[in-house]
């Protein structure tokens, strides 16, 4: 561990670097602790400049917590979709209303109420409480690591629990706790732009010479890669009804009491949101998807209506590779179903769905 003037000195470097470096992002405009919390969660497992946009269209229409908790949840999910991990959207309004109900719609400012809140967890309570409140909290993501696994030169798999915990144990030695807002956001910084997984900017980096895995070589060589999961391959077939008046249909995400509408695990792969006729296959798409049509449409059967094939789609899903074949069904009239929207299929992109639908959509539209 650093100590004494080499401590002095890093913590004066990084900060100085990162008050004249840091990136101006519209969650950084002011500390409301409702805009930082929104960001830390759209961050979650997405880039900067994927969220930007999205984070400024969603404050634009949820401004306060109370907005946010009293708005329809398909209109939440609407301002996400495209985000990808709807779980984090649901989360997101459901503490709002927790906020709105136990805290009278005032952000908590203690840690044990923030994690008591869903999808709050130890990093984003810290991120929030040292960022808005300037609490002395060290927080620890992924950049994080990686800028104390190089600086300490920490071997191994770094989520390896022993690892993490000394991990959380020298940043909480190494946080400047006069200034813990920007220390944290300092340090996440770093790892973002300078300290990058590939190729880090050593040159460019404000504590290089602090860096132990610089001095022994090993800078391009930790953090130690993960090894993967094995990746999973996914065959699925869609059926976009479309009638003559260029409407289409689509099926309700599954009710809170677990009601599956599809085969087993394809509501996971649509995000629980609204989603064309899918289905898992084993064999050939089309002939399995029409006897799934059968049976949904019973007693109305599906009559002569041809399933003519549009083009293939592949949409990534953590470690799953999914392969959707869609097909586009011309009907006279659309099926009547219980709960199923109605909508033009040029205007299905703007509802709540998942980017594997807005991947269909795009294919039937590209056929029409």
């Amino acid at each position: 561990m650093l100590t004494g003037a080499a401590l002095r000195a890093f913590r004066k470097n990084l900060l100085a670097w990162f008050r004249t470096h840091r990136r101006e992002l519209p969650w950084r405009v002011n500390k409301d602790p409702y805009r930082i919390w929104v960001s830390e969660i759209m961050l979650q497992q997405t880039r900067v400049a994927a969220v930007i946009p999205y984070f400024e269209r969603f404050l634009a229409r949820f401004p306060t917590i109370a907005a946010l908790a009293e708005a329809p949840a398909e209109e939440v999910l609407r301002l996400w979709s495209g985000l990808g991990y709807y779980s984090r959207a649901r989360n997101l309004q459901r503490a709002a209303q927790q906020i709105a109900g136990k805290h009278r719609g005032n952000f908590p400012q203690s840690q044990e109420e923030l994690l008591a809140l869903a999808g709050i967890g130890e990093y984003t309570s810290a991120a929030i409480l040292s960022i808005a409140y300037e609490q002395p909290l060290a927080v620890l993501d992924g950049n994080v690591a990686r800028v104390l696994a190089r600086l300490f030169a920490v071997r191994g798999d770094l989520r390896e629990p022993a690892n993490w915990r000394r991990l959380l144990d020298c940043a909480g030695k190494l946080l400047e706790r006069k200034s813990p807002g920007d220390w944290n956001q300092a340090m996440m910084e770093l790892g973002a732009t300078v300290c990058t997984p590939r190729a880090p900017r050593c040159l460019l980096c404000p504590v290089a010479k602090f860096c132990t895995a610089r001095k022994l070589g090993l800078q391009d060589k930790i953090p130690e890669k993960r090894r993967k999961r094995a990746t999973a391959k996914v065959s699925l077939a869609a059926a976009v009804f479309v009638d003559a008046h260029g409407r289409t249909l689509l099926l309700p995400p599954p009710t809170a009491d677990g009601e599956q509408i599809t085969a087993e695990h394809v509501p996971t792969l649509v995000s629980r949101m609204w989603h064309f006729p899918t289905i898992a296959t084993a064999g050939d798409p089309r002939s399995e998807l029409e006897k799934h049509l059968h049976l949904l449409l019973a007693p109305k059967k599906l009559g002569t209506a041809v399933l003519a094939p549009l083009a293939q789609v592949r949409h990534t899903v953590t470690y799953r590779q999914i392969s959707i074949s869609p097909f586009r069904v011309d009907v006279a009239k659309l099926p009547a179903l219980a709960k199923a929207k109605t909508v033009a299929l040029a205007d299905a992109g703007a509802l709540a769905i998942s980017n594997l639908t807005r991947k269909i959509v795009q294919a039937a539209l590209d056929r029409s």
